[in-house]
């Protein structure tokens, strides 16, 4: 895949860390990036909390686990807390999926699930991405 390939529409939308204690970690990110956090909730869909700060051009998503057997807390026990995912903002995620699934591309989610702030979202699967997982997110209209 080369760059010219990915469309123009993708930006930027967070960087998602994966932590133990939510209060903790907000605690010394606030204190780090001089913020509050905004937009606290849970995602039952993905077992986590996550909380967002704003810095001056880009969200940080802190996310906690609130059950053993999610996928954050599967991660932080093999891996440790830290870097997770980074997310782009796309205009019609269902179409997107769609064209990455042609293009070869292994999915996590190949139809969209409801995520935080009202928005849907689609992991890729970080084979496809070099490591990386890879969160696409759209708002639902």
């Amino acid at each position: 895949m080369t760059p010219m390939s990915i469309p123009s529409n993708w930006q930027l939308d967070h960087i998602g860390i994966a932590v133990s204690s939510l209060d903790a970690a907000l605690e010394q990110y606030e204190t780090l990036l001089g913020t509050r956090h905004y937009g606290r909730e849970h995602v039952d869909s993905q077992g986590v909390e996550v909380a967002f700060l704003d810095t001056s051009n880009a969200r940080i998503e802190l996310l906690a686990p609130l059950d053993p057997e999610s996928s954050v807390a599967k991660f932080i026990n093999k891996r440790g807390e830290g870097m997770h995912h980074t997310a782009f903002l796309v205009n019609d995620i269902q179409r997107e999926l769609d064209r990455l699934i042609t293009l070869g591309w292994d999915l996590i989610h190949p139809q969209p699930i409801s995520g935080a702030h009202g928005k849907w979202v689609a992991f890729l699967h970080p084979r496809s991405a070099h490591g990386v997982l890879i969160e696409l997110c759209s708002y639902k209209n």
